[in-house]
Formats: structure tokens, C-alpha cells, sequence
């Protein structure tokens, strides 16, 4: 019963506290658009998080960081 109340006292400093937060800390940064059944070269820029125009370096780069976090034995 008292863990309630204190919840509910707590609320607003809670959300207050996640507001704090950026959104790629909760899953907010990836891509929520819907795919092709082929990825075209845009699809994949919104993947890697890159521009349509980043040179190679760039996306390699990218493209390693995704793999290295998605990797079953790192992350």
C-alpha cells in the first residue's frame, strides 16, 4: 500500500527525469519506415544512420558499428 503512494509521488519526477533523456537512448533513433522488398541505396542510408551522400569511409564505418552492436557475442 505504501509502495503505491510512493509511486504515485514519484510520477512526475520520473517522467520528468526520462524527458532528460535523448530519444536514442530508448530506441527513438532508428529507422520506423516501412521497407521494399529490395532495400534500394536510400533504404540503406536510413539503416546506417548515414547521408545519401557519405562517401565510402563513412559507411563502412557505419555499416561496422551496426554489426559490432547486432554482433550475438558483443553489444
Amino acid at each position: 500500500r505504501y509502495a503505491m503512494q510512493a509511486v504515485k509521488q514519484m510520477e512526475p519526477q520520473v517522467k520528468q527525469a526520462l524527458q532528460c533523456f535523448p530519444k536514442t537512448a530508448f530506441g527513438g533513433g532508428f529507422y520506423r519506415g516501412g521497407f521494399e522488398p529490395k532495400m534500394n541505396k536510400r533504404e540503406a542510408t536510413l539503416v546506417l544512420g548515414v547521408s545519401p551522400t557519405a562517401n565510402r569511409t563513412k559507411i563502412r564505418e557505419a555499416h561496422r558499428k551496426l554489426m559490432i552492436l547486432n554482433h550475438p557475442d558483443r553489444g
